[in-house]
């Protein structure tokens, strides 16, 4: 059972031409939130003739709902003022906004549309940023996550991932898709599809490539697939066993774990499959590699105590540490992007849970009250971990935020969605 779950290994895979067709999206629903919420009068743009639906506000609502960090205060009923000089600051004050945000969108005899939007401190009455964007009517669920990025970052300090991606593995009935959507789980794109399981999918660096497995060949083989123009290249396919894919932080080369020589190793690799280098020794189970965020230290999960644990060693070799001693059963590390915290599966009570332990002081808490966690990967700005789960029968994925407080579903109705990965 250990080297099933450990090897993740999949079966036969038919890749098509990668598609950018419409296509149904999840739907989100949001639980809890930061204890003290900034509250923000989110006025109702001044609309255009034309343009597309859903409309700015609702995108840039319900992204400002998701990071639990923002209260968004009712406008039902309110001006739709088209300048700053207009907005009623003691108003809004009244009903408890520290910020207000107000916009319109103009139609361009050239069909595309000018989007102006502007920032308000309610409290100082001071303008915090504005901006105007020239788009087309496929930028605009982009340029509405821009939005969200700015006042998210302007309020918070933090920077946004609104406009960021996901990827994910979705099951409907036999049939399988890697897919790309937008953070929220809308736009998505496939990838690859299968009439068997895709596993492992991994943004490079750069977000411009996925590193995934196949058994393509009637074995399991790492390839790497441009997300632009959908090539690819078969990067490891050693004899025996080749998978769980993990980039380096520069994207250049990958760690993958083979069982060319008999036992599951941890080795490296360029990108386009040259200069292979072996980095663990031993008959145990090394698999599930991550970098540090400098590149100088992999964190990987072994039965080499005994039971799944994880450990650390350098790059360049030399003694492994173990890192997690809290139960008998860690797997699937992954680290912050500030390299502060460590993010895993454990199982705790009988249950597996995303797991956070800071790596400076050891402690460990537990962030999801799910049974059946797997795949966790942070955010870019480090404040929000990606996982998937098991809900009603079937896979769905989850967001959780650091403290455990701002949690969020992403299903979509008779979808299995597992393996996800969050972009750069």
């Amino acid at each position: 059972m250990l080297r099933a779950v450990l090897l993740k290994l999949v079966v036969l895979v038919a890749v098509w031409s990668v598609s950018w067709g419409a296509r149904a999206a999840m739907e989100i629903q949001v639980y809890g939130g930061a204890a003290s919420k900034i509250a923000v009068a989110l006025i109702p743009f001044r609309d255009a003739a034309g343009q597309p639906v859903p409309a700015l506000n609702q995108i840039i609502g319900d992204d400002l709902n998701r990071s639990g960090q923002i209260r968004l205060i009712d406008t039902a009923g309110a001006v739709k003022p088209t300048d700053p000089a207009q907005v009623d600051y003691s108003g809004w004050r009244a009903k408890g906004a520290e910020a207000v945000v107000m916009g319109q969108v103009v139609t361009q005899s050239n069909g595309r549309f000018e989007v102006r939007f502007w920032l308000l401190d309610a409290v100082k009455q001071t303008r915090l940023t504005g901006f105007s964007y020239v788009i087309t009517a496929a930028q605009w669920r982009a340029t509405a996550h821009q939005i969200a990025d700015v006042i998210y970052e302007k309020l918070t300090g933090v920077r946004g991932v609104f406009s960021t991606r996901i990827a994910y593995v979705q099951k409907q009935g036999k049939r399988y898709e890697l897919r790309v959507a937008d953070a929220d789980g809308q736009n998505p794109r496939t990838i690859v599809r299968s009439g068997e399981p895709l596993i492992s999918p991994m943004f490079s660096p750069d977000g411009t490539r996925l590193a995934y497995v196949s058994f393509e060949d009637r074995k399991p083989v790492v390839y790497v697939q441009s997300l632009q123009d959908g090539s690819r290249r078969k990067t490891a396919a050693f004899k025996g066993s080749n998978s769980a894919p993990a980039w380096s932080p520069d994207g250049k080369r990958l760690a993958v774990v083979l069982t060319r020589d008999a036992a599951s190793q941890i080795y490296f690799l360029n990108a386009d499959g040259s200069r292979l280098s072996r980095l663990t020794q031993g008959g145990n189970i090394d698999t599930e590699p991550a970098f540090s965020p400098d590149g100088q230290t992999v964190y990987f999960t072994s039965d080499r105590g005994g039971s799944p644990q994880i450990y650390r060693v350098a790059v360049s070799g030399g003694e492994v540490k173990r890192v997690t001693f809290n139960g008998s059963y860690n797997v699937s590390p992954t680290l912050s992007p500030d390299g502060r915290f460590l993010a895993y599966i454990g199982r705790d009570e009988g249950r597996f849970r995303v797991m956070l332990q800071e790596l400076a002081t050891g402690q460990t808490r537990v962030l999801t009250d799910s049974a059946r966690d797997e795949a966790p990967s942070f955010a870019p700005n480090g404040q929000a971990i990606l996982y998937a789960t098991v809900q009603g029968g079937r896979g769905i994925l989850g967001t959780v935020s650091l403290d455990g407080k701002t949690r969020a579903r992403l299903s979509e109705s008779g979808i299995d969605a597992r393996e996800p990965a969050w972009s750069p």
